[in-house]
Formats: C-alpha cells, structure tokens, sequence
C-alpha cells in the first residue's frame, strides 16, 4: 500500500468512528506529537488519548488533499475539522455542544505500511474564540 492510502484508510477509519481499524494502522512504537503539547509515544498511549478525545469532540474530517514523498516514507494531509465540542476538556471553555470548523494539518512517516509518527497541527486560539462564541 502506498502512503497515501495508508493516510486516507487512517482518515477513513478515524471518521467511520472504527477505533479498531483507526488503532491497526499504527506501528507498535508510534510516536504521536499532539497539537501544542508532547510527544506521546505507543500505540496503547495513542488509544488511551483518542478515549479521550473521543469523549470530549465529535468530529468528521473533511476537503481532506494528501500528499507523500516518492519513495513513500514520509506524507502529510491538509483538511477541515468540523466538531462538536461534547464534554469539557481540562484547562478549555466549559463544553455545551458548540460546532466548531477549523483548518488542520498533520504529517507522517510511514514505516512497514503503517503510521509510525503523527504530528497533528491546528489553531486552538481561533478554535477557542468559536467555542467561546
């Protein structure tokens, strides 16, 4: 499988709301850099932290453009995050079922035919100021 269908089953997988096969794509030792925070590291890590997220957010990724490098080790993905924020999340605005769209992007390296990194980057000031209303 080339990266790009790795990247694209991951988004699928990640919008059917399929855990099992969002988790399969990954390598054992995935290194997972959250947005504005640290690098998690372990497939176990990123499980406990998609728990979390899934709690709190509901969201389906959308206008989704992939990219790869030729000898497909490395990608990327731009795309729109349409959310609903569900339950508040610690240290961010209460929670009461705000929409919230905003652009995101990540960035991979691809080994064995699987995620073995993920860096995910967004805005959280303009997400906050459209949760905050």
């Amino acid at each position: 499988m080339h990266a790009t269908d790795i990247i694209r089953a991951y988004y699928d997988a990640f919008n059917a709301g399929d855990m099992e096969a969002f988790l399969d794509l990954l390598t054992d030792d995935v290194a997972h850099d959250v947005n504005q925070g640290e690098r998690q590291i372990g497939k176990q890590a990123f499980a406990t932290f998609m728990g979390h997220m899934n709690r709190c957010y509901r969201e389906n990724l959308t206008d989704m453009v992939i990219m790869a490098s030729e000898d497909g080790t490395r990608g990327a993905a731009e795309f729109t995050v349409n959310g609903e924020y569900l339950a508040t999340d610690e240290g961010l605005p209460e929670a009461d079922g705000q929409t919230y769209s905003l652009s995101a992007g990540a960035f991979f390296d691809i080994r064995d035919g699987k995620v073995a990194r993920i860096t995910n980057y967004y805005n959280l000031p303009d997400w906050i100021a459209q949760v905050e209303g």
